[in-house]
């Protein structure tokens, strides 16, 4: 059922996880400015509501760490590449959202202190208690573990109430959509039957770790506006990744 205007926002805390891909929009490669523009409208409502919003980028829309690796490159230099490609990302993304009006800081694994602040916990959390939109750059700092594993890491860490993960479908299918005409949407799944039905929620290092520490995934479509303030809102948005359906 949705919040009416009264009622309190469902999530008080939130990881978003975006994809590079999202970033680049119908063009495919580097960064769409109109993508751009949008994403920080939609979180600017979010924080208007008094939500603190974190955010976890990816960076295949410039360099896919494991995709080099197959090429032949050595997989521990092609994750790190691919995480100075997240930092771009996250660096077009907080001049978006300072644009749409929301303080930002970008908090990167890696060090670069030109650019951005270290990541560290403690500060990570007073940036959103004080209302600052988080950007969380360089993966989880170390090769071999996705940006998918970084944005349940982060989470985790900070305390969010839930990760919202951003594609480009309406929700969970029971296979892919696009090449099966019979893919099943469900709208409330298992952590157990993510993995068990190898459903291509998140990697399964991230799908354990949110289990373990029970932290609800929320999969949506980001073309759709207004999807992410609908969510916040409590509204039955997209598929839901829990203990129990």
């Amino acid at each position: 059922m949705a919040a009416d205007a009264a009622s309190p926002p469902a999530y008080r805390r939130i990881v978003l996880k975006l994809s590079g891909e999202a970033l680049a929009g119908s063009q495919g490669y580097g960064v769409d400015p109109a993508v751009l523009v949008r994403i920080g409208a939609e979180v600017r409502e979010v924080i208007d509501l008094g939500v603190q919003v974190a955010i976890v980028i990816g960076g295949g829309n410039i360099f896919r760490g494991l995709a080099a690796s197959a090429g032949g490159m050595d997989r521990s230099t092609a994750d790190y590449m691919g995480m100075l490609a997240t930092v771009i990302n996250a660096l077009a993304l907080q001049d978006a959202l300072e644009k749409a009006g929301c303080q930002t800081r970008v908090l990167s694994a890696i060090e670069m202190r030109a650019v951005a602040e270290p990541y560290i916990r403690r500060r990570a959390i007073r940036h959103l208690e004080k209302g600052r939109v988080v950007i969380f750059a360089a993966g989880t700092g170390n090769p071999f573990f996705t940006t998918d594993t970084a944005g349940a890491l982060r989470a985790v860490e900070i305390g969010a109430d839930a990760i919202m993960k951003a594609t480009k479908v309406d929700g969970i299918y029971s296979a892919d959509p696009a090449r099966d005409k019979n893919a099943e949407r469900l709208p409330k799944v298992t952590y157990i039957e993510v993995l068990n039905r190898r459903l291509e929620v998140m990697d399964t290092t991230a799908i354990s770790l949110c289990m373990d520490n029970k932290l609800p995934i929320v999969v949506f479509d980001l073309n759709r506006s207004g999807n992410i303030k609908r969510i916040v809102c409590g509204e039955p948005v997209g598929s839901v990744v829990t203990a129990s359906v």
